[in-house]
Parts: C-alpha cells; sequence; structure tokens
C-alpha cells in the first residue's frame, strides 16, 4: 500500500504532464505521423517488404520505442532539474520519504508520461496505416518495462545535471543516434558482419526488436533477450536513482 507522501509525489509527477499535454503528448503525434508519412508512405511504396512485413509496420514500433525512450527521460530528468533550480527540491528532501521512495515518486510519473506516448503511436499506427498489434498484453508490457527504465536513468541524469544542457546532451548525442543505428528504420541483417556484431552492443537495439517482435512476430534477435536487458537496466537504474537520492548527491548542496 502506498504511503501518503509517495502517492502525493506521483500524483505531482502525473498531473504535472497531464496538464501540459500540448508539450508533453501532441509533440509525438507531430513527430510520428511526419515519420510515418516521409519514411512509411514515401518510401515504403519503394522499399517493400523487411521479413515478411511491408515497411510501413516495420518502422512502427521503433516509432512507438522513440516516443517512450524521449518523453520518458525528458520527464523525470526535467522535473528533477526544475526542482533543484527552482529550490523546491529541499522540499521534497524533507518529507518522510526514504530515497527509495523518492526516485519510484519521479520514475513512476517519468513511466507513465512514456507509456501514455507510446499508446499514442500505437493507436496513430492504427488510425494512419492499419497497424496491428500481434500480443497487446505483452506489448504493453514491454513499453511500461522501458518506460520505467528511461525514466530511471533520466532521474539519474536530472540528480546529477548541473544545468538544463547537461538533459539535452544525453537526449541528442546518446538516445538520438543509439536510437536511428537500433534498426528503427532497417534491419540489422542487412548491415555487413562487422556492423551487425556492433549493433548487438546497442541496449536500444535489444528493446526495439522486442517490441517488434511483440507487435508484430517477427525480430532479428531473441525476444527473451530483449525482455531479459529491459528488466536488468530497469533494475540497475532505479537502485541508482534511489542511492543517488539516499546519500542527497548534487541535491543536498
Amino acid at each position: 500500500m502506498l504511503n501518503t507522501g509517495l502517492r502525493t509525489l506521483i500524483n505531482r509527477e502525473v498531473w504535472r504532464f497531464l496538464n501540459l499535454y500540448k508539450q508533453t503528448i501532441f509533440p509525438s503525434v507531430i513527430s510520428s505521423s511526419l515519420y510515418i508519412i516521409v519514411f512509411g508512405h514515401s518510401l515504403g511504396t519503394r522499399i517493400g517488404e523487411i521479413n515478411g512485413v511491408s515497411y510501413m509496420d516495420f518502422i512502427i514500433p521503433g516509432l512507438i520505442m522513440m516516443a517512450v525512450i524521449n518523453h520518458a527521460y525528458q520527464n523525470s530528468s526535467s522535473s528533477i532539474v526544475q526542482a533543484k533550480f527552482l529550490k523546491f527540491i529541499d522540499d521534497i528532501l524533507i518529507t518522510p520519504l526514504s530515497g527509495f521512495e523518492l526516485a519510484v515518486g519521479y520514475i513512476v510519473g517519468g513511466a507513465f508520461r512514456g507509456f501514455i506516448n507510446g499508446i499514442v503511436v500505437c493507436l496513430l499506427g492504427w488510425i494512419l496505416t492499419g497497424f496491428v498489434i500481434n500480443d497487446i498484453l505483452i506489448t504493453l508490457t514491454l513499453i511500461f518495462i522501458v518506460s520505467w527504465t528511461f525514466s530511471a536513468f533520466g532521474c539519474i541524469v536530472g540528480i546529477a545535471a548541473k544545468s538544463w544542457d547537461e538533459i539535452a546532451i544525453f537526449s541528442n548525442f546518446i538516445f538520438m543516434p543509439l536510437t536511428f543505428l537500433g534498426g528503427v528504420f532497417y534491419s540489422i541483417n542487412d548491415l555487413p558482419n562487422i556492423f551487425r556484431i556492433i549493433s548487438q552492443f546497442n541496449p536500444l537495439y535489444w528493446m526495439i526488436n522486442g517490441l517488434r517482435y511483440t507487435c508484430l512476430g517477427i525480430s532479428d534477435s531473441p525476444y527473451i533477450i530483449s525482455l531479459f536487458i529491459s528488466i536488468i537496466f530497469a533494475i540497475v537504474f532505479t537502485i541508482i536513482a534511489s542511492k543517488l537520492f539516499t546519500i542527497g548527491y548534487r541535491i543536498k548542496e
């Protein structure tokens, strides 16, 4: 049973992004629509099928994962940095919440935002292309796990960040390249052997392919490995975020 303090923090984080839906949800609709129109409709007719499915269907799981990762990360990281710079992080720290509970409160808010945006892109794919998910329950489960993972990572970055620019560095120079190199728009089986091997060291590749399997029933890699990697990262990042809150790293200065 959630205590009052943790429940209040979760409610604050969830309603924070819901009240700003024009900034936190609408961008997924616009960007994903453009990707589907430009890459799916324009290039898809020329590329044909990949692994037995249309190019349009092939890229949608990757677009879902892009939205989940970016929004989950942005929510928790920006919320913590805002609290630090506006100095109301002190009010949160004096509450009778443990470091683990503080981490969970922020992580749940970010995970929920990532999850909602993932569902939005799923619905958008269905509306624009007739995209149908193969296994809805497992798909939603994986979306939530990945959303939790990057919300937890966002907490870590938010705690460690000394400026807003440091949040953008991870988003623009790490997540974006890893996402595009993770097989969103192509199958790694089409790459030369050396690049195929390198791609397998990219954790986002496993997450994207795991979602592609749950959505379409096809994948370049075993689904169970994708699920295992996602869970491990979720646990590790949650533990690190909890520890940083407990010791007050860069938030009690």
